[in-house]
């Protein structure tokens, strides 16, 4: 959260002020390594820090926060970048039995969806799309590599998907605090609200993961019809 007179630093991971108050620009890089390229960070705030980050851009020199955006976006740019191809070589590294291994329930779902992803819409798109999507843009990198997609289609579409999303919602936090005048007075209330809007994704891949097994099962029973 905040850096006390006692040298005690108190952060919330999970409130993205605290995180940006406390660490600026290197959080952003150090949250988007982490949520992107170890699965212990699929908690991490991604999209509302990135956001979060692009408002705070647009705030006073003499506001609490006040960030600047050319290292805002190569912050973000170099955590998402770096994030997934180490995600991805630990993947190859440790094959299917690493995701083999996955105990978390949510982290378990995202599996499951990141397999039907690069099944459904194949490599590259399937890369792309995941970096919009909380959870499975933290397992499908290592999930590429277990599955042994070649490093340079890998590698191709990771730096196109991780750009787009790491730039492309930072630019868009930052064109919403230069358009709203005098942005310092309603940041809490906007962070609060980018914080609920960014749950709504994981929201739904929960609902969907869980009403999955229970249609599944549902069509399984069905009664076939004669020809």
């Amino acid at each position: 959260m905040y850096l006390t007179h006692g040298s005690q630093l108190a952060v919330n991971v999970l409130d993205p002020n605290s995180l940006l108050s406390s660490f600026g620009a290197i959080g952003i890089l150090v949250v988007l390594f982490a949520e992107t390229g170890l699965l212990v960070g699929f908690f991490l705030p991604g999209d509302s820090l990135l956001f979060t980050a692009g408002l705070f851009t647009t705030t006073s020199a003499k506001s609490a926060v006040h960030l600047s955006l050319t290292w805002v976006l190569l912050a973000a740019g170099v955590g998402a970048l770096l994030g997934a191809q180490t995600g991805y070589l630990i993947g190859r590294r440790g094959g299917p039995a690493l995701l083999g291994r996955v105990k978390n329930p949510k982290l378990h779902e995202a599996v499951e969806r990141s397999g039907e992803m690069l099944e459904k819409y194949g490599y590259g798109k399937a890369i792309v799309l995941a970096r919009f999507i909380p959870l499975v843009r933290t397992v499908l990198n290592p999930m590429a590599g277990a599955l042994g997609v070649p490093a340079k289609v890998f590698t191709l579409w990771q730096v196109v998907g991780g750009l787009v999303w790491s730039l492309g919602v930072t630019i868009a936090g930052n064109a919403l605090g230069s358009a709203i005048p005098n942005i310092d007075n309603y940041l809490l209330p906007i962070i609060g609200v980018v914080v609920v809007l960014s749950l709504i994704p994981v929201a739904l891949e929960i609902r969907r993961a869980r009403r999955a097994p229970a249609k599944a099962a549902a069509m399984s029973g069905a009664p076939e019809h004669e020809a």
